[in-house]
């Protein structure tokens, strides 16, 4: 099968920061390709290069065959984007947001009128053109967002974190759309996010980055069973402890805390509850609630890592905080 993006040793540094480091990777055409990671791993920094916002410290990257540094306007006319902050003219009506892109991209005059007839049907949208987008709901926006990014017919189309911000209901409701347009249109879609149960359910194969590196690669599938057996979550009291006797059993392939509790990776979990409960309680460790399931794409995120996502998250801005204090000390 073609690849619709590879990259080669792609990296981007900012003098001692290595935002992205030396990353290889293919992109089929026709997948939907997830990166996840939370935020400052290097996933938009990652994408705006592939889509020639940034220019790489070093290696190079192709999209649908054209080079990122020797043909960046080649790459622009055959990719369609949709940025993480709001981009609309509120302004304006959706209609007027469409045409305004559509001319933008040189999209004949007698196409116009058909394709964004057919891309706002596909987003459910038609019996809204002629309304001022800045009565829109986030939802509606980032539904427009996405029909404009097709105008042209990309065969690549960017989605830089499409649901955050949204509630659960508009965020299923904009992932049945982006999964309907991957199958109607056939446009290869690559995705950052750092929701873990969207990727899971809506990606063909998936890469989690971290400290600028590609640290996971495949699909959701064959991630979560590369881990294998039952996940054990014990919350309780004692934690550190807790998780310091589960590690000396030779049974417990993986113990990780965070927070309140404990994660014990095992075979045949349901057989071992009982012997867990039993080192607590001669471990004086009060357990609150035991909870057995099989592994989920947060565990392969705490397997490679070590901490949840939102552990990850509260460390980048905690790292922000301290910047910040810095910087202001300097002035």
């Amino acid at each position: 099968m073609t690849n619709a993006i590879e990259v080669k040793k792609l990296s981007k540094h900012y003098k001692e920061l290595k935002a992205v480091d030396e990353i290889d990777l293919l992109v089929e055409e026709g997948a939907i390709f997830g990166l996840l990671g939370p935020n400052g791993a290097g996933k938009t920094t990652l994408i705006s290069m592939l889509v020639t916002m940034r220019r790489p410290s070093f290696g190079t990257a192709t999209v649908n065959g054209f080079d990122i540094r020797e043909n960046p306007g080649k790459v622009r006319e055959s990719i369609g984007i949709v940025f993480q902050d709001q981009s609309l003219d509120d302004e304006l009506t959706a209609l007027e947001n469409l045409e305004m892109h559509a001319s933008l991209y040189n999209v004949p005059k007698k196409e116009r009128k058909k394709r964004i007839r057919e891309l706002t049907e596909l987003v459910g949208l038609e019996k809204n053109l002629k309304t001022i987008v800045k009565t829109f709901s986030g939802g509606m926006k980032r539904r427009l967002e996405i029909a404009r990014g097709l105008l042209h017919h990309p065969k690549v189309l960017f989605l830089d974190e499409p649901t955050l911000g949204l509630d659960p209901q508009t965020r299923a409701g904009i992932w049945q759309y982006i999964k309907k347009l991957n199958k109607e249109k056939e446009v290869t879609i690559v995705l950052t996010t750092h929701y873990m149960d969207e990727a899971d359910s809506v990606c063909s194969k998936i890469a989690i980055i971290d400290q600028g590196k590609i640290i996971a690669l495949g699909s959701p599938k064959s991630l979560k069973n590369k881990l294998g057996g039952d996940v054990v979550s014990i919350e309780c009291e004692k934690a550190d402890l807790c998780q310091q006797e589960l590690e000396k059993i030779p049974w417990v392939k993986k113990a990780i805390k965070h927070d309140d509790s404990v994660d014990a990776r095992v075979e045949k979990g349901e057989k071992k509850i009982p012997k867990i409960l039993a080192m607590a309680s001669k471990k004086g460790i009060k357990v609150n609630s035991v909870n057995l399931r099989k592994p989920s794409l947060d565990d392969v995120f705490i397997h490679y890592t070590g901490k949840t996502i939102r552990e990850q998250e509260a460390n980048s801005l905690d790292a922000m905080r301290v910047r910040r204090k810095i910087w202001r000390h300097r002035r």
